[in-house]
Formats: C-alpha cells, structure tokens, sequence
C-alpha cells in the first residue's frame, strides 16, 4: 500500500509540473524568443554574454524546438496518470530530464532550476524502481538471452560482409545528401 501512495505522489508530482513547464514553453514562458528580448540581453554582446543568456536566448530562437519539447513533456506528463501508460511516460520523461539537468549545470549559475530537475528526474527513476519487475520483464524480452547468436555460425560472414556493404552504401547516401544540401555554417 504505501509503495502504490509513494508511486502515485511521484506519477502526480512530475505530472503536474512537467505540465507546467511544457505549457509555460509553448506559450512563451520560457526562454528568450525572437522579438521579446529584454532589452539588457538584446544590447550585450555574444562575447560578453552570460552563460545562461545565450542559452536561453539559443533555446528560444526555434519555436519547432520549443513545441517539440513542450509538446514531448505535456504527453509524457498524462502518459504518467494511467497504470497502462505510466512506464512509458516515465520512458518519454527521462531523456528529456537528463538533458534538462545537464543544461542547468552546463549553463545555469543559480542552481534552484537543478534543484527542481534532480526531484523530477529522481522521482521518475522512483516509478521505475517502483515498477522494477516490468521494467526487467520488459528489458529481457528486448535483449536476448546469452545462449541466443545472432546468425547460424555459417552464415555470420556473410551477413557481416552484407551488413559493411549496407553500411557502405547508407555512407554514400548520407555524404550525397549532405553535399548537395549543403553543411551549413558549422
């Protein structure tokens, strides 16, 4: 019983303001959007810029972006309401908290938005410890067992040769795109 109480806190917790900072993107909220600078950020030069202003400033600049992980945190955030659905919200959530918490670190210099990051993230591998046998369940029907090969002993070297010719072509592919799209700037 106080497992289910923990898991649920933990499930409504990360839900509520995974919402509220999914919906504060998408309308605006967060990070510096083109055209609503304020005005110190607007007047500072990149080589004079803190840290966080050029990270919000760069998070803000593509909308696509913000509703890409706005949108990625408010689905995430209901798959956690269902028993169905939990682990895969908690699946959506954490990539996108991880990268959340190496942000704050990497560009923050006051550390409650860390702080708040490291409870969401710790309370959503809390779900998965709390859920531990599907998750290994889940894991075991993913990865095979040890004793299983990937091939007939006969035929792995030539599914590897197959494999680098594929591995060739899909090279060819990628450099025939990208010279004829171009490299952009970087």
């Amino acid at each position: 019983m106080r497992r289910k109480i923990a898991e649920i806190a933990a499930r409504w917790y990360v839900f509520f303001f995974l919402n509220f900072y999914g919906i504060g993107k998408i309308i605006g909220g967060q990070f510096y959007q083109r055209g609503s600078l304020p005005e110190d950020v607007a007047s500072t030069t990149l080589g004079d810029a803190t840290g966080f202003d050029l990270a919000w400033t760069f998070m803000g600049f593509s909308f696509v972006y913000i509703l890409f992980i706005g949108l990625a945190e408010i689905v995430g955030a209901w798959l956690l309401l269902w028993e169905r659905t939990k682990l895969l919200g908690a699946a959506i959530l954490l990539p996108i908290m991880v990268n959340i918490l190496v942000f704050d670190v990497a560009f923050l210099d006051e550390y409650g938005a860390l702080a708040s990051a490291t409870i969401y993230t710790l309370l959503l591998c809390a779900i998965f410890y709390l859920n531990k046998e599907r998750v290994l369940r889940a894991l075991q029907a993913l990865i095979p067992d040890a004793g299983s090969r990937w091939a007939p002993k006969g035929q792995r070297v030539k599914i590897a040769i197959a494999a680098l010719v594929a591995i060739g072509l899909l090279l060819a592919l990628d450099q025939m795109l990208v010279n004829l799209l171009g490299y952009g700037k970087g």
